[in-house]
């Protein structure tokens, strides 16, 4: 079975159905079945491996290129790119099934619009070249690779927003781009400061992390910043945020759930994978700036959510708040707050996934609803809406019983360790900044909860969502509660590696 690429197969299968969609025509259910199989093929393939191999250490596949100059393009997958590239895996398959109603309707609002966009081909062609490029980002092992994969997530995703989104959906498509592109281009400079002087590879020929190749370079801190900031762009963190709040709101809803947290948290994932290995001094003396960063911008996002009445944009703030969450974990540089951070990261594709499918049901249902104020009580004629929803704040605040509540643990408990060791002050305000951004967080959930399902009832005519809208939300919801109970068979094999390469 080590001879099986099943790494390449997780990127090619995809690849395949994206392909064969273009031959369809404008065949929706042949289109929407083909490429979510796909995609649930390449989570089986992810999942083999890693049964097989990636559990117990790195393992990398047996198919690999060696380009001159620019050094090997292989795929690698241990602990932490499982949860990542497993959870892209899954929640693309699942929304692949669910656009296929919400999509008929947004088609139907368009035309109403004398709108005429490019029929279920192009978009099953774009949503799986998105959702691949997405998988082989987390499972390169070499810079050029990584930005090449990073570039490919862009294009679908821009012209997604561009034909399919809302409002003034191309000036916002261009405004995604233009920021994006400037982050991976502001990555890349840093990264090539780096490739050109000790090689583009971060994974090495045995499966191993370079750690700290990159101390020793001219420059080394100008580079460690600007691969920093270029990734923090991704991540949608406080200051470099701004384009988040619009592609989300504006994004059709099944790429909405898709770019957050699926593409955002890449960006902190990454910042782990490559900045972090070849940076590993660096990184942790960068901690308490990178911490302040994080308590920030969780508290922003938080305030923000809390202020908002469309509920697109509140989940957008609420991703913003979430990813703060990511950079915190990153910014202990410890075993147990970096293992928080991947966890999340599997916690926050589930539940926000969840949360956006939701507002696309309200949206699908009830002709274009966006607005909290004009919702309520709609519990009561939406039951299984409104149970899948609240799984779904509960995944984002780490409630019992989804796994949410392991990974807000762990994050916490790299903070403590970590302010333990910087004394008095760090410890005191780093633990009264996540009270308040943890309230923040169970304040705007649990208030939207009450708002649009609880109270009197607002809209006329209320009725449950049809089965293909719920099922696909319903399996995301449940894999989340799923996870809370695989807690130690998640958890354990994430400290050990991680082990292995954080600095103790």
């Amino acid at each position: 079975m080590s001879s099986i690429p099943l790494l390449w197969v997780s990127v090619l299968v995809p690849l395949a159905s994206a392909v064969i969609t273009v031959f369809l025509g404008d065949r929706k259910r042949i289109a929407g079945v083909i490429n979510s199989l796909a995609l649930f093929a390449s989570a089986l393939s992810l999942l083999a491996a890693y049964i097989l191999h990636g559990s117990s250490k790195p393992w990398l596949d047996p198919i690999s290129f060696t380009v001159d100059g620019l050094g090997t393009f292989g795929m690698l997958l241990d602990a932490p790119s499982f949860l990542v590239a497993f959870s892209i895996a899954v929640t693309t398959a699942l929304i692949a099934l669910y656009s296929m109603p919400y999509m008929e309707h947004r088609f139907e609002e368009m035309r109403h619009e004398g709108l005429q966009p490019p029929g279920w081909r192009s978009y099953y062609f774009l949503y799986t070249l998105f959702s691949l490029a997405m998988i082989g980002t987390v499972l390169s092992t070499n810079i050029i690779e990584f930005y090449v994969f990073l570039e490919l997530t862009l294009i679908p995703s821009f012209l997604l927003i561009a034909f399919y989104g809302y409002g003034d959906r191309i000036r916002i498509a261009i405004m995604y781009l233009l920021w994006t592109h400037i982050g991976a281009l502001l990555f890349l400079i840093g990264a090539l400061t780096v490739g050109f002087q000790k090689g583009f590879d971060f994974i090495d020929a045995t499966g191993s992390y370079r750690l700290g190749v990159g101390e020793s370079i001219p420059l080394a801190v100008y580079a460690f910043w600007l691969m920093v900031v270029g990734l923090a762009v991704k991540l949608a963190v406080l200051g470099v945020h701004m384009w988040l709040p619009y592609a989300h709101a504006e994004a059709p809803t099944p790429i909405s759930a898709l770019l957050s947290p699926n593409l955002i948290g890449l960006g902190g994932a990454m910042i782990f994978k490559i900045v972090y290995v070849l940076f590993p001094k660096t990184f942790e003396a960068s901690g308490p700036v990178l911490a302040v960063w994080a308590l920030a911008t969780i508290i922003y996002g938080g305030l923000m959510a809390l202020s908002q009445t469309d509920f697109k944009r509140l989940l957008a703030y609420s991703s913003i708040s979430q990813m703060g969450y990511l950079l915190l974990g990153l910014s202990t540089a410890t075993v147990y707050g970096v293992a928080g951070v991947f966890l999340h990261y599997m916690v926050h594709a589930f539940g926000k996934a969840v949360l956006f499918g939701v507002a696309g049901v309200l949206i699908a249902t009830y002709h274009g609803l966006r607005d909290i104020t004009k919702m309520g009580g709609l519990a009561e004629k939406m039951p299984y809406t409104a149970s899948i929803a609240l799984l779904g704040f509960m995944h984002i605040t780490g409630i019992p019983p989804t796994a949410g509540i392991w990974s807000e643990y762990l994050i916490v408990r790299g903070a403590v360790e970590r302010t333990l060791q910087m004394g008095s002050a760090w410890y005191i305000g780093t633990a009264l900044a996540l009270l308040v951004g943890i309230g923040l967080s169970t304040a705007y959930s649990f208030l939207t909860m009450r708002r649009i399902f609880y109270g009197p009832l607002r809209v006329s005519e209320a009725h449950e969502a049809g089965k293909q809208l719920i099922v696909p939300l319903a399996v995301l919801a449940a894999m989340g509660v799923f996870s809370f109970l695989l807690a130690s068979p998640l958890i354990d094999p994430l400290v050990t590696q991680l082990s292995q390469v954080i600095r103790s």
